[in-house]
């Protein structure tokens, strides 16, 4: 009996202390998750921690320090590719971010009490769960302070409809009136599906930093155009 051989009391107590301590410090990180009703919650983040401490604990017993350092950095892909399932984009919006980056931290928590560093996972979690909950009233009073579009890392786009039977004419007078204010266009798309007889166009510009001046400028150039009934710009935030 291999198992009996090499059972060791102290070691199996070890381990229970160290998934024992992932099991709580996952739950703590998760339960703010689930609480936000997150992609990636209590569960998953139980799972992740104590997941990781086991892996770091069986390295540590079988192996040498370095084979440990190995398996971590073994852990940080592999949450890594998971934390990509949590990442979602609407549009030119990126949502999961914050969510991807607790599983990472979840991982974390679990790879050092299952090194044994208990006192460390602890203070680690602390961090993460202020981190979410702390800030959270800073990061809101940040986001409602109003956008400077000239200096802030935004995308932009500029809109328009027109007659379908001058889309080619109407995309070169766009092209040609946001290249002349030094704006240079990254792409633009065509739907024809708007209306029967119109047709939208989508100018997508490579420039991050915008004169909203400038802009409005353009547009109104663009409204004198024949053919065109609606012309617009927008912005949005890169994550």
């Amino acid at each position: 009996m291999q198992f009996i051989a090499t059972f060791s009391l102290m070691q199996f107590l070890d381990t229970v202390i160290s998934l024992g301590a992932a099991f709580i410090l996952g739950t703590l990180i998760g339960a703010e998750r689930q609480y936000r009703q997150r992609t990636a919650g209590l569960r998953t983040n139980v799972l992740v921690a104590v997941g990781s401490a086991a892996f770091a604990d069986l390295a540590t017993r079988i192996g040498f320090p370095s084979d440990a350092m190995r398996v971590v950095a073994n852990i940080i892909t592999g949450v890594g590719f998971l934390g990509a399932g949590v990442i979602m984009k609407e549009g030119l919006n990126v949502r999961g971010l914050n969510t991807a980056a607790t599983l990472w931290c979840s991982a974390a928590v679990g790879s050092c009490t299952g090194t044994d560093m208990i006192a460390e996972a602890l203070l680690l979690t602390f961090i993460i769960i202020a981190g979410n909950t702390l800030l959270r009233p800073l990061a809101a009073a940040i986001d409602r302070i109003p956008l400077n579009e000239r200096y802030s890392e935004v995308s932009y786009e500029l809109r328009l409809t027109c007659d379908g039977r001058l889309v080619e004419q109407t995309r070169n007078a766009l092209i040609e009136a946001l290249e002349a204010a030094d704006y240079p266009v990254s792409d633009v798309t065509e739907d024809r599906s708007y209306s029967e007889e119109g047709c939208a166009l989508v100018a997508r510009l490579v420039s991050t930093s915008v004169d909203p001046d400038e802009l409005d400028e353009v547009v109104n150039k663009l409204k004198r155009q024949p053919g065109v009934t609606y012309v617009t710009w927008e912005s949005s935030t890169q994550d």
